[in-house]
This record gives structure tokens, C-alpha cells and sequence, in this order.
């Protein structure tokens, strides 16, 4: 009995570990003007390493990471210096990681991570994601809505329902500057299933100017399963039968055929 408490304390800090891993489905998407960070890695324990790209403009392949205690964290394949960590909510089972470059060069930590829930919830399909990094409100139309936005807010909006011919919606950004509003972005976007917007206001740093960042996302088609096809039987193909033939006149060789008689001269 002893012996037997003695081996379950020793296994309790394996069981611990096991139990505090936890999978996350993550996409990964560099901010718009940042250079990309080399290949990262997640940690989680030893032995568990997840080797991560971080693309600019476009979103990465589905990748499966690895959260301790809500945190995923991610360290250079240089130094293993750690380079980033992302805070994951509890429920979430898929996100979007956006790596954002740190506010100061002299930061501990390089990159920050904004965390996006993917699900067509909070991320519609044919819609479009809304994310406020401005230090002021900001206001927008999307198709029929009007939005005004607080800072440091985000939300999802679903598709435009006012399209044209061309499921083209107007998309107006203005930017609040002390009590004047001023108009930043104006375009026309298109809204069909299968693709969605990841829109961001913020102040371009070289500039100093209020600016807007979008981002297409693909969304993958599910291929719908084979439907099951009924093949009719094979009928066997009739062996052609050979034609009958009339029977053959028998002669007698003993009896000669009759002469007819002569014409007369």
C-alpha cells in the first residue's frame, strides 16, 4: 500500500502537465508594413515543440499549438529567447494570432500578439472583422450599417445585406481628431461567401497619420461527400448465334442428271 501512494505521488506532476496542455487550432498573420519574424517555435514541455511561420498579407494554414495555463508561448529557433506569448480565453478552440511589432524597440518581449476567436460567430462568413487601435473613436458604414467603434474595441460584423449587381458595399472609415471627425478610407469592397474582411484602424508610426489596414481571408469550401451512386446490374451480353443455313441438296452419285434433248437444226 505504501509503495502504491509512493508511485501515484510520483506520477502526480506528469498528470498535472498533461492535463494543462492544451490544443489550439491557430492562424498566423504578420501585421500589414512589419517584417515578418523568422520561424518560431512554441513550447510547451520538453519534447513538445511546434515550429510556426509567420506570413505577411495573408494567413497561414491551420496549425495546431500547444496553451500552459491559457498561454501560448513562442520563442526564437535562434536563442530560444522568448519572442512572443499569446493570451488564449479558456473556450476558445481556434484563433487568429496577429503579430503586431512591439511599441519600443527596447521591449523584453518583440512582438505582441492581438487574438482573434475564429468562429463564424464572432467572425462571419462573406462579413467582415472590425478591430480599433486608434487612441480615439472611430466611425464607419459597412454596406447599410453605421458603427461607431470605441478604442481599443473590436467587433464582427456580418455580411452587407444592400449589395449591387457586383455584391460590392460601400466601406467609409473616418477617424474622431479632438471633436472633428475626418474621413480616411472610402472604397467599395466585395462581400461573397467564402471570404471575409480583417479591417484595422491605427496610426501608421512613419507617418503619424490614422490609417487602415485590410486583410482578405479565404475561407476553405467544404467538399461535400460522394453522394452513393446505384450502378444497375450488368446484363450479360447474348452470344450471337450463327445463322442456319439451308440444308444442302443430296445427289446420288449412281444417278446421272438428265441430258435435255437437242434443239432441232
Amino acid at each position: 500500500m505504501r509503495l502504491l501512494c509512493i508511485c501515484l505521488f510520483a506520477l502526480c506532476p506528469i498528470l498535472s502537465h498533461a492535463q494543462e496542455a492544451r490544443k489550439v487550432s491557430c492562424r498566423f498573420v504578420c501585421f500589414e508594413g512589419a517584417v515578418p519574424p523568422p520561424p518560431l517555435i512554441n513550447v510547451f514541455d520538453k519534447g513538445i515543440e511546434v515550429t510556426c511561420t509567420v506570413p505577411a498579407n495573408t494567413f497561414s494554414e491551420p496549425l495546431v499549438c500547444y496553451a500552459k495555463t491559457n498561454v501560448i508561448t513562442f520563442v526564437s529557433s535562434d536563442n530560444r529567447a522568448t519572442v512572443a506569448t499569446a493570451n488564449i480565453p479558456e473556450h476558445v478552440k481556434a484563433a487568429i494570432l496577429v503579430f503586431v511589432p512591439a511599441a519600443k524597440a527596447a521591449d523584453p518581449v518583440q512582438w505582441r500578439i492581438f487574438v482573434i476567436e475564429d468562429t463564424i460567430k464572432n467572425f462571419p462568413d462573406g462579413g467582415a472583422f472590425v478591430a480599433n487601435f486608434y487612441k480615439q473613436d472611430i466611425r464607419f458604414i459597412l454596406g447599410e450599417k453605421n458603427i461607431i467603434l470605441k478604442s481599443g474595441t473590436d467587433h464582427g460584423f456580418a455580411r452587407p445585406e444592400k449589395r449591387d449587381a457586383f455584391n460590392m458595399a460601400p466601406v467609409i472609415f473616418q477617424f474622431q481628431q479632438n471633436d472633428a471627425w475626418r474621413t480616411t478610407s472610402e472604397t467599395l469592397l466585395r462581400f461573397v461567401p467564402g471570404m471575409r474582411y480583417l479591417i484595422f484602424a491605427y496610426i501608421d508610426t512613419a507617418s503619424g497619420r490614422p490609417r487602415i489596414s485590410t486583410f482578405q481571408d479565404f475561407m476553405p469550401v467544404a467538399v461535400p461527400p460522394p453522394s452513393k451512386l446505384t450502378v444497375p446490374p450488368i446484363k450479360p451480353t447474348p452470344t450471337p448465334t450463327k445463322p442456319t443455313s439451308p440444308p444442302a441438296r443430296l445427289t446420288n452419285p449412281a444417278t446421272k442428271p438428265a441430258i435435255p434433248p437437242a434443239a432441232p437444226q
